[in-house]
């Protein structure tokens, strides 16, 4: 990647060399800390191009009033070529207006940098463990999964483009009851391939379809070796089959997606490694786990309720309401004394860890990062761990929900969204509001040709910048270029100011482990561009194609390409293509 600083990166650095030279000069004490500075755009685009708080953040510690602060760094930034006024608002904020030089640089730097315009090095080669789908692999990946799936990939490419060292993580939970359901509905697939009748799907376990292969390979593979055979004979062995089977599944509908995780931890080989007792001696010796009862239910007790000792982690602790249970009454282990010794194992290999979880999993979220807490911090600082929570997406067709259930076997797939609407729209369809929120996803409205259709207006922006770069080459001859980019007008330059965003939008992003504000982002830049393009229809002289003025054809047409160049790199975070033409 070439070295080359982009242009809120340039001022934060202008910035502390003023700090610099007021610390030299005695005006302020040395070795402040600058951590919670920031240069960003003003809420109001009429106050300037830039602002900082530097001097509301240092006043305090420094024993100054914020606007004698102000002043003081509004001398030294004054005296930067770029700057053509440095202005003080309210109690000490500091407003900058550039020249349009500093703008016009800046398409220079979009054009040099091209797919590392915006790459960051704020992660600092620190390894983030990601954590995202974990679907129960009892079936087909459907809705219900798409939307964490899409969330976390996205965050996983973001937080590598932003200086991380990154392992994408599916954890399999592979150990449960639901995958003992599994292999007895797959045993009832294998005896109706074996011709030993219709397959009667009792209640409680899994009727769908997609077991029908799964029984006809076991067919294949075992004759009829188990088909009369007493369920001890086969339960182990056609779970194992079965669970192997669903996560070849599992991968090829995320491949649809274009998702492909690094590592796959399973459940009951955690177990089998002894690794949930590990942790429980570990945290017994840090006096973090008791043998107790826990406190009757509130409310009415159940009459078959009964005190029983069980090992305790102590998660009130760390800020938990209650302790908590690590294993059942029958000594198996609870999901959470598992779920506990799968995070401290994530957490040997990686700096910090991020789980995206579905929002029905919000109970336990205080107790898995007080354990976590718990088992990374006892030789110093803890672990970073963040959970984040995905709402369910609520499908529509005709205006009308559409119901999903497993169980029946009556649910849309991700490969059956992808092959109706496409990958692109699925994958930005899900990063258009926050995951916290709720969503619903209309089969017509993603697929609309409008402007209301986010999908279709960023992707169209994108073509429509190829269209006018192709319409340009062959009506005029005329190719974008530098070499007149001086010619670009206050009009063109609010256009490049809202590129020279997008640096900090990403670093912003990364930080906060939000992926959709890069969504959000090319959303506004793709109205900028279309409003901009769309000065031309009422002034001649705005169009970014004009035959009366070829230098500034040119010009503009820089600076389309420097837009097209954004929404490529944004889009590539996302997972989604920037198409040619539409």
């Amino acid at each position: 990647m070439t070295t080359i600083q982009t242009l809120y990166a340039a001022f934060a650095g202008h910035l502390s060399t003023a700090l610099d030279a007021l610390e030299a000069a005695g005006t302020l004490p040395g070795e402040l800390k600058r951590s919670a500075i920031t240069v960003e755009p003003p809420r109001d685009p009429s106050h300037g191009d830039l602002a900082t708080n530097a001097a509301m953040v240092l006043a305090k510690p420094a024993k100054m009033k914020p606007r004698d602060l102000a002043e003081a760094l509004v001398a030294e930034l004054s005296k930067l070529d770029a700057v053509t006024s440095a202005e003080i608002a309210g109690p000490g904020f500091i407003n900058l207006r550039l020249a349009p030089a500093a703008w016009i640089d800046e398409l220079g730097a979009i054009a040099a940098l091209g797919a590392d315009y915006g790459r960051s090095t704020l992660g600092g080669g620190s390894t983030v463990n990601v954590e995202y789908v974990s679907a129960n692999p009892t079936g087909p990946m459907h809705m219900g999964h798409c939307r964490g799936a899409v969330v976390g990939d996205a965050l996983a490419t973001l937080l590598e483009y932003a200086g991380h060292k990154v392992i994408k993580e599916y954890y399999v939970n592979d150990a449960g009851a639901q995958v003992q359901v599994l292999a007895r509905s797959a045993h009832i697939r294998y005896r109706e391939a074996l011709g030993l009748g219709e397959a009667v799907i009792p209640e409680g376990l899994y009727p769908g379809d997609y077991l029908k292969p799964v029984g006809a390979k076991l067919a294949e593979e075992f004759g009829d070796q188990y088909a009369e055979a007493p369920e001890s004979e086969w339960l182990a062995l056609f779970r194992v089959k079965a669970v192997a089977a669903m996560m070849d599944m599992i991968r090829a509908d995320l491949a649809q997606l274009g998702i492909r995780h690094d590592v796959f931890s399973s459940e009951a080989e955690l177990q089998a490694s002894g690794k949930p007792d590990e942790a429980e001696a570990w945290l017994r010796s840090k006096g973090l786990v008791y043998d107790g009862v826990l406190e009757a239910p509130k409310g009415k007790t159940p009459e078959d309720w009964e005190p029983v000792e069980l090992p305790l982690f102590k998660s009130t602790q760390f800020g938990d309401d209650q302790d908590r249970p690590i294993k059942k009454s029958d000594g198996t282990w609870t999901y959470f004394g598992a779920d506990l010794a799968y995070h401290f194992q994530k957490a040997q290999s990686a700096d910090a860890l991020v789980d995206i979880w579905g929002a029905d999993h919000a109970g336990t979220v205080k107790r898995i990062k007080a354990a976590v807490k718990a088992m990374t911090g006892a030789e110093g600082e803890a672990t970073p761990f963040e959970i984040k929570l995905v709402q369910m997406v609520q499908l529509l067709r005709d205006g009308e929900p559409v119901k999903m259930s497993k169980r029946s076997g009556n649910f849309i797939t991700i490969a059956d969204m992808v092959e109706e609407v496409g990958k692109d729209v699925v994958r930005f369809t899900m990063l258009t509001r926050k995951p916290d929120a709720q969503m619903d996803f209309d089969f017509a409205k993603v697929v609309e040709t409008s402007k209301d259709n986010p999908v279709f207006y960023v992707q169209y922006a994108h073509a429509r910048i190829q269209s006018i770069l192709r319409k340009a080459k062959a009506d005029l001859d005329t190719v974008a270029s530098a070499e007149h980019v001086a010619l670009l007008g206050e009009d063109d330059l609010e256009l490049a100011k809202l590129l020279a965003q997008f640096p900090r939008v990403i670093e912003a992003a990364a930080a906060a482990r939000e992926p959709h504000r890069v969504a959000f982002y090319l959303h506004d830049l793709a109205a900028a561009f279309h409003g901009y393009y769309n000065l031309g229809n009422d002034s001649p002289e705005k169009r970014i194609v004009n035959a009366s003025d070829v230098n500034l054809t040119s010009a503009r047409l820089f600076l389309a390409v420097q837009v097209g160049q954004i929404i490529r790199n944004g889009l590539a975070l996302l997972g989604v293509e920037a198409v040619e033409e539409m």
